[in-house]
């Protein structure tokens, strides 16, 4: 299983590496440098505000679809009808619920014509992830990695035709990646539904009949899945909101608090990969009563290399980075970027060991760890934001994303008597001391370029992780060469 899944990781990132960064930092980065900072402060907060209503928007129909279809694949045909059907009756419910939301907190009609479209994004979104899910939960992770990436990849072919368009670039409007957004995503939408239908020989119509008897045992079901996405969306989104309301200048904060976090988002797209391509295979490992204590730390070791020295370089390099991307940027763009990649160590973490608590039945546990997660982060953003604007928020995150992680292991320990051990967290120690101490020489006395002591940095980090046997490249030659 570690074979396989190195295999389909390395496929995985390879794609999302050549699209998603080209995208984050050629396409979004560059929209927000050409609009004045409230305008993609205002879309960042709205984008942020649909993300609270996602609970009715999927109702955990991904995460129960790609868990349930890995144990059982031949209930593919009984399931997709049905859950369709309720993902289009739950699209209709999250429009309702977030317009009277949007005209109760005042984002409505002011914003209207943002909000319609975002909404629209969002459900979009949300039928790709479903159907995605099938893909990946019949074993499909191949498939399941091309169509992760071509909305970007129809992303960065539109709007660079707009941005570097003399007849577009001139007048832009955050309406137009708005806009954009919403023809990429159905594109994408609608060629995965028929690749999967054709692939997996399902009839492409009569697809629209569904069982109320199944929707109701469906519902109970994903209760605790839907709960699981509510509260993780809600503790990792509304910093973005009260950045905006408790600030006099909260749109232009929430500009900069953007900024930061999509640096941020850039850095964890291998570990929301790393996720998805573990979900089915930790689901699949435990419904045969496989070891899955090995994958777990094997693939949370290679993500803690990664995660580890970028946070360490984004707090010493943070002013730097900032100036490097982004045009308005002072030196406290970059104290909100090295608070804020604190937490992409923690939510490492969380991205494989919650992955195995979802796959594990753990989800109602979960909860109770997310939910005391969103009650420490809204109290601490109200303490924090009002004295340290969107710095506050970068470090409520850090300390909230810090204490679900710990929280998840506790779990995991307790339940499914999975935990590292001592040699493990000894290598990891002694490879964060380690880490720190290469960049912090780095930054305070080497007299090169910043980008270049990085790239030395980068080195001496990867032979590090390789002296402590963190990554053994003969493992992994193995792996990808054997099967075992």
């Amino acid at each position: 299983m570690n074979r396989e899944f190195l295999i389909n990781i390395l496929f995985l990132v390879g794609i999302n590496l050549l699209i998603k960064p080209l995208y984050i930092f050629g396409i979004d980065r560059t929209v927000q440098n050409v609009l004045p900072p409230a305008s993609y402060g205002i879309y960042f907060v709205l984008l942020n505000f649909t993300f609270l209503f996602q609970i009715f928007n999927d109702f955990g129909i991904a995460y129960f679809n790609s868990r349930n279809l890995s144990r059982h694949p031949r209930l593919i045909s009984k399931y997709f009808p049905n859950l369709l059907m309720l993902k289009i009756l739950l699209s209709v419910l999250f429009f309702f619920v977030m317009l009277l939301a949007a005209w109760i907190w005042g984002y409505w009609p002011q914003f209207q014509h943002l909000l319609w479209m975002i909404g629209l994004n969002q459900v979009l979104t949300s039928m790709l992830l479903f159907l995605r899910s099938n893909l990946a939960g019949l074993g499909l992770y191949r498939w399941d990695s091309v169509f992760s990436a071509l909305d970007r990849l129809l992303l960065i072919l539109i709007c660079g035709f707009m941005l570097y368009s003399p007849g577009f670039s001139s007048d832009f409007r955050i309406e137009y990646f708005v806009w954009a957004q919403t023809a990429a995503l159905t594109i994408t939408a609608l060629t995965t539904f028929i690749i999967l239908t054709r692939y997996t020989r399902l009839p492409i119509f009569g697809l629209m009949g569904w069982n109320p008897a199944f929707v109701l045992l469906f519902f109970k079901k994903s209760f605790p899945y839907a709960v699981a996405v509510f509260l993780m969306t809600i503790y990792t989104r509304v910093d973005a909101i009260m950045i905006e309301r408790l600030l006099p200048d909260g749109a232009a904060e929430a500009g900069i608090y953007a900024a930061a976090y999509r640096l941020l988002d850039a850095a964890a797209i291998i570990g929301f990969l790393f996720a998805g391509l573990l979900l089915p295979m930790f689901a699949r490992m435990l419904h045969q009563g496989d070891d899955v204590g090995a994958l777990a730390h094997f693939s949370f070791k290679l993500l803690f290399v990664f995660a580890l020295p970028m946070a360490i370089v984004s707090w010493y390099w943070g002013d730097e980075i900032m100036r490097l991307l982004y045009l308005q940027a002072n030196a406290y763009y970059g104290h909100v970027l090295g608070t804020l990649m604190w937490s992409f160590v923690a939510s490492s973490g969380i991205y494989i060991y919650g992955t195995l608590l979802t796959a594990g039945d753990q989800l109602k546990r979960m909860n109770m760890v997310f939910l005391s997660g969103l009650v420490i982060n809204v109290i601490l953003n109200m303490i924090l934001i009002p004295p340290y604007k969107a710095q506050g928020a970068a470090l409520a995150t850090s300390i909230t994303q810090t204490g679900v992680w710990l929280g998840e292991m506790w779990l995991l320990k307790q339940h499914l008597q999975v935990f590292p051990d001592k040699k493990m967290m000894l290598q990891l120690l002694l490879f964060s001391f380690l880490s720190l101490a290469i960049i912090a020489f780095s930054h305070a006395l080497l007299p090169f370029h910043w980008l270049i002591m990085l790239l030395a940095d980068a080195v001496l980090i990867v032979l590090t992780a390789r002296l402590l046997h963190i990554i053994d490249f003969r493992q992994l030659a193995r792996l990808l060469i054997f099967r075992r």
